[in-house]
């Protein structure tokens, strides 16, 4: 039989934080959702361009969106399972298929009112630490922005980490960075092209940032060099359609005459470096009885990678997957957190669920995946997402929403300027509306 309600705690109020809250209500639980900013949204919260104090860090600001950023899923796709992201929905300002960022903020938004969820939310609040108590409850201490001395303690029957992974910078190594005069920056401190005018940037990383923030400072720097460790070492290559823009093998060295060079033995005096080279996973609230530990960029061990085995379920993390549709995965994490923290859905032993972890791990290492991917789920969110489905006792994700997701990353391919513009999937179109009319 269920348990009784339990009161806990979630930590973040974007995306994940805000299904966890609503799934973990609909279950009959009591959750308090803890966030830093005044509002929610998490990483879709835009901040204006942060203090050049930190340029490499995540002290300034806890959003890394640049003004410019449109989605590069299309939103049919992106909405959760019963709450359709369409642009006839209530709010709705950016009617394109790929809408900039403060459509889906106005989207997260009207899912928190429809839901009821901003009076679940502690704004302005940061958690401090989350201890677990020997009887097996967790003493969460947070304090109000701004605030002085060690905070306020509270326990909780469990916590639901939700605080995302955009925000602490990952950092390319480059020998010689530290003589070299021109001036360093991330892509989450990166907000609008104007502070590049007739500058020489190089951009490291082949991700959506750095395909984007190439093209919007193009229009504005003198030249801009993406450096890319995945393309052959002799590579240099004018992009097409621009008069200023080259694609380069990955950086060697940078030299304190202000030059970069590349692995070919080329050097180009620069005046920037950005780094869009990703972010780090980092929960600096957990202590060591949280039983995982963060390297290289693999949350170790977590059950599914959502439970840690030896704390399960009474801790849980919600959304550390990457290359994935985020918000229907988080809605179907939080489902299956919500059920099992009640009782109604049943967790296999902690060896049974470590054998899991191992046999998770030794297929990683038989495809030659490398530890820093171990949330990197392009290869089989699906099957991820319909397992966590069944466990719930909810029918699998749409064969629509799949179809679209593959059509979209081929269009990517084909049409790498354009795909958000120019698509062929009108039918796929079509079976999503019809799928919505039943929750309009």
């Amino acid at each position: 039989m269920p348990s009784a309600s339990l009161r806990l705690a979630v930590i973040g109020a974007g995306a994940a934080g805000l299904a966890a809250a609503r799934e973990l209500r609909r279950e009959g639980h009591a959750p308090v959702v803890f966030e830093r900013a005044a509002a929610v949204g998490g990483t879709w919260l835009y901040t204006p361009p942060a203090s050049a104090a930190d340029p490499l860090g995540a002290a300034a600001t806890h959003s890394s969106l640049y003004a410019s950023l449109r989605t590069n899923l299309p939103r049919e796709t992106m909405g959760f399972l019963d709450f359709p992201f369409s642009a006839a929905a209530p709010g709705s300002a950016d009617p394109r298929r790929f809408p900039g960022h403060e459509e889906v903020l106005r989207y997260l938004e009207a899912f928190a009112r429809r839901f009821d969820l901003h009076r679940l939310v502690r704004f302005e609040t940061e958690v401090v630490s989350v201890r677990r108590d020997p009887g097996g409850s967790w003493a969460v201490t947070s304090r109000k922005l701004g605030e002085k001395g060690s905070g306020e303690e509270e326990v909780y029957d469990a916590v639901v980490v939700c605080n995302g992974h955009y925000t602490e910078p990952r950092i390319a190594v480059i020998p010689g960075v530290d003589a070299w005069p021109g001036q360093q920056m991330h892509s989450h401190n990166y907000r609008v092209p104007e502070p590049f005018l007739d500058q020489v940037v190089i951009i490291i990383g082949a991700s959506a940032s750095a395909f984007d923030i190439s093209r919007d400072i193009s229009n504005i720097a003198k030249e801009v060099h993406i450096a890319d460790r995945s393309v052959p070492a002799s590579t240099c290559e004018k992009q097409p359609g621009y008069d200023n823009l080259w694609l380069h093998s990955m950086l060697n060295r940078a030299q304190d005459n202000g030059n970069v060079v590349f692995q070919d033995g080329s050097s180009i005096k620069a005046d920037v470096i950005m780094h869009c080279t990703g972010y780090l996973y980092d929960f600096p609230f957990l202590g060591n009885d949280s039983t995982i530990t963060v390297d290289d960029n693999c949350v170790d061990p977590l059950y599914k990678h959502v439970f840690p085995p030896e704390v399960a379920p009474q801790l849980s993390f919600i959304g550390l997957q990457w290359k994935v549709i985020p918000f229907p995965l988080f809605e179907l994490q939080s489902k299956w957190v919500a059920g099992v923290l009640s009782g109604r859905i049943e967790l296999p032993s902690k060896e049974e669920m470590m054998e899991d972890v191992k046999a998770f791990y030794a297929k990683l290492e038989t495809c030659g995946w490398p530890k820093r991917y171990t949330h990197n789920f392009s290869n089989y969110q699906f099957e991820y997402g319909d397992w966590l489905a069944e466990q719930c006792g909810h029918p699998p994700i749409e064969e629509w929403r799949k179809l679209m997701y593959a059509a979209n990353a081929r269009n990517k391919v084909a049409r790498p300027e354009s795909y958000r513009d120019k698509w062929d999937d009108d039918h796929l179109v079509a079976d999503a509306h019809e799928d919505f009319n039943k929750y309009l």
